[in-house]
């Protein structure tokens, strides 16, 4: 086997030392002094990433959910990796998934590609089981996710049921059943199905951020910060979990915890089409933050005699009573995810 020495690989993919020692501080690829052919396929992987702008926590944080989901020894070798929005995915055994959120993705890219006279002969729905699932049961899934998409909503309604009584504990379709009907704006059935879901796989992040989702519709806050707090705690990039944790927060007018998940949202989301509105979410709170500063006091302290002295007013700021705690109007919550 050919193999390559450190300065092969920099050279061959143009890539400096100082990008090669992050990725290797950051453990999304070991410290070696040879590499192989298959190796210098990962690094030019993680240089296309790079390139199109996903951060290195990402890329990390995608390979450990992916490792853990599907039970890969080395995610970028024996998958391929697929950026979706803001997010990564992988391409396994003809399915793809979101590591993170534990969800199937319907491969529109990969559909088109087999309906070209000149593409594989392998069939569209997933080919073998992933993470324990049985092929029948992908394949209904997959199925049903399709018919959904094309409009068929009843077809895709008996499969997700049909899959439930097949194997209960298959969440996904529990969530899938239940984006129907927070879309129908059957809150109540959509809760349910949630809810079980969250109880099938306490790890699922997808399920406490649709639980999250459909309690704000229903005005109960508490609730829905409680499973939006959930989801990050699962997973602390999950951005649009952020995103709606600060809608929340604002709405019951506590502004620092709103401004420490827009911040992180930001931190998460630069260029996004919401990363505008929450930097500048950001820019008033801290705005009515350095007023509220200013009506800390309530009572009036007068000047020492002599040397001057400093006196400490504890209490939480209180703003005038003349102003809002928010007066702009904020957007709605993200729909459900898919």
């Amino acid at each position: 086997m050919t193999s390559y020495s450190r300065q092969d690989v920099l050279r061959i993919l143009q890539i400096g030392s100082r990008q090669l020692q992050a990725w290797e501080r950051a453990g999304i690829f070991p410290q070696q002094n040879s590499y192989s052919f298959q190796d210098l396929g990962q690094l030019r992987t993680l240089r296309i990433l790079r390139e199109e702008e996903v951060s290195v926590a990402l890329i990390r944080h995608s390979i450990v959910a992916m490792r853990a989901v599907a039970g890969m020894a080395n995610p970028l070798l024996e998958a391929s990796v697929v950026r979706t929005g803001t997010r990564l995915a992988f391409r396994h055994n003809g399915a793809m998934m979101d590591p993170i959120s534990r969800q199937l993705l319907f491969d529109f890219e990969r559909l088109e590609q087999m309906d070209r006279p000149s593409a594989s002969s392998e069939p569209a729905l997933l080919r073998g089981p992933v993470a324990g699932r049985s092929q029948g049961v992908q394949d209904m899934f997959l199925a049903a996710v399709q018919a959904e998409e094309s409009g068929e909503k009843n077809s895709a309604i008996e499969l997700y049921q049909k899959i439930m009584d097949l194997d209960p504990a298959f969440a996904p379709a529990w969530i899938n059943l239940g984006t129907m009907h927070f879309h129908l704006r059957q809150f109540d059935q959509a809760e349910a199905l949630y809810r079980h879901a969250t109880e099938i796989d306490p790890s699922y992040v997808l399920a406490f951020f649709d639980l999250g989702n459909v309690l704000d519709e229903m005005q109960r806050l508490d609730e829905s910060i409680a499973a939006y707090r959930r989801a990050v705690a699962l997973s602390p990039r999950y951005a649009d979990a952020h995103y709606n944790l600060a809608l929340a927060y604002e709405r019951k007018c506590q502004a620092r915890p709103a401004l420490s998940h827009w911040q992180a949202y930001a931190r998460l989301d630069k260029d996004g089409p919401w990363a505008e509105h929450a930097r500048t979410q950001i820019r008033k709170l801290l705005d009515r933050e350095k007023l509220a500063i200013a009506w800390r006091s309530e009572r009036f302290i007068p000047r020492c005699k002599g040397k001057a002295a400093l006196s400490l007013v504890t209490g939480e700021p209180s703003a005038p009573a003349s102003q809002p705690c928010f007066s702009t109007p904020l957007p709605t919550s993200a729909g459900s995810g898919r």
